[in-house]
């Protein structure tokens, strides 16, 4: 078969697996489905809505104007609801400047609108303000409500792993959502209950008094990230920690998370067995020290939390746990003799890869830590 009839197979069999069709629908008929329950928003993903209000101005200026929206992606449930897939921001933004945002079960204050470039009489204005100089008019709320979206519906016969793929493909065109943000919607979207399962770990103590990240990089869900981490890597085949089996890591701690929220509820009494009993004991033989650099010249530990250290000892204590090899007690003892290696001292990680790190610390901590 020719090079150019495989491909035309293959765009065959791809096409087969997306079910779509799209139409325009106006805002206030989004509002009302978003009402009456049939558009969900997950709650999960609205932490993840973080524009400012002068971003959330600018789309409603855009509105009045009349300049186009990008277009709004939603995945039909077995239910026949509508699932948000792409849009969240745009969406969220039209419900609550309306004041009809709800999260957790809890009206969303309504959207004050700041002054814009072309439009500065938003200044302060609301949809429903008691001082009507400072409410939106009759004509500009109908002129919002009568705007049209352009809405692309992923049919429910498409593959269950088309929205996870259209999600992240639509979310690396630009987006600000960072790597962790687009793997906890996809989390979301393969299983919530895995996805609040993993934020419950997040929250364990001895998790937090290990790893003492800064308010930055919680906000930013770097916790979930190293949740994530050592769930995927704690425990990983020796032969599949080479460097040539690393590359793309991102891409494998996707995969490998989904693969366990698809599976939720199995197996994960296990993984929380060793999550929790690898940060206790961490947490108990030296805290948020282990994960720190030892300064053999000063014969202190500096600085915060460190990646490095991390790949090293809770990664490489995770395996010992998890299969039941018996580990040193003296972390601490171990974590110097780490930083006293020759080369450590110094930039030992400049210009490396995460992989690259990877493939060299886990085999590593899996031995030093061996007891």
């Amino acid at each position: 078969m020719s090079q150019v009839k495989v491909l035309e197979k293959e765009i065959d069999e791809a096409r087969r697996t997306i079910s779509t069709d799209g139409y325009p629908m106006s805002i206030g008929e989004l509002t009302n489905l978003y009402k009456d329950g049939e558009l969900i928003i997950r709650p999960e993903f609205q932490r993840f809505f973080r524009w400012t209000n002068k971003q959330k101005s600018t789309l409603i200026e855009s509105i009045l104007l009349g300049i186009p929206i990008p277009s709004i992606f939603v995945a039909q449930t077995e239910t026949g609801q509508w699932e948000l897939v792409d849009g969240l921001q745009r969406v969220s933004t039209l419900l609550q400047v309306q004041g009809e945002l709800y999260e957790n079960g809890v009206k969303v204050p309504a959207l004050e609108l700041q002054g814009t470039k072309y439009l500065t009489g938003l200044e302060g204005v609301t949809w429903d303000n008691a001082d009507l100089a400072f409410r939106l008019s009759d004509v500009q709320k109908l002129d919002i409500k009568r705007a049209k979206l352009d809405l692309k519906i992923i049919k429910r016969e498409s593959s269950t792993s088309t929205k996870f793929d259209l999600f992240q493909r639509l979310n690396s065109y630009g987006s600000t959502l960072n790597a962790q943000e687009m793997r906890s919607a996809l989390l979301v979207a393969a299983s919530p209950e895995c996805f609040s399962w993993m934020e419950s770990l997040s929250s364990d103590p001895d998790f937090r008094t290990c790893t003492q990240l800064s308010e930055r990089l919680i906000e930013e869900r770097y916790d979930l990230e190293l949740v994530v981490r050592f769930l995927v890597l704690h425990n990983r085949p020796e032969q599949k920690i080479k460097l040539s089996l690393l590359r793309d890591l991102p891409q494998i701690l996707d995969a490998e998370a989904i693969e366990i929220a698809e599976s939720f509820p199995n197996g994960v009494d296990e993984l929380e067995r060793v999550f929790k009993e690898t940060f206790r004991i961490i947490a108990e033989s030296g805290g948020d020290k282990i994960f720190k650099k030892w300064d053999v010249n000063k014969q202190e530990f500096k600085g915060s939390f460190l990646n490095s250290s991390f790949e090293v000892f809770a990664l490489g204590l995770g395996y010992l746990v998890r299969n039941n090899i018996k580990h040193r007690d003296d972390l601490l003892s171990v974590v110097k003799d780490f930083w006293s290696r020759p080369g450590m001292s110094s930039g030992f990680a400049t210009g490396r890869s995460t992989e690259a790190r990877l493939s060299e610390f886990m085999p590593l901590g899996r031995e030093l830590l061996k007891g």
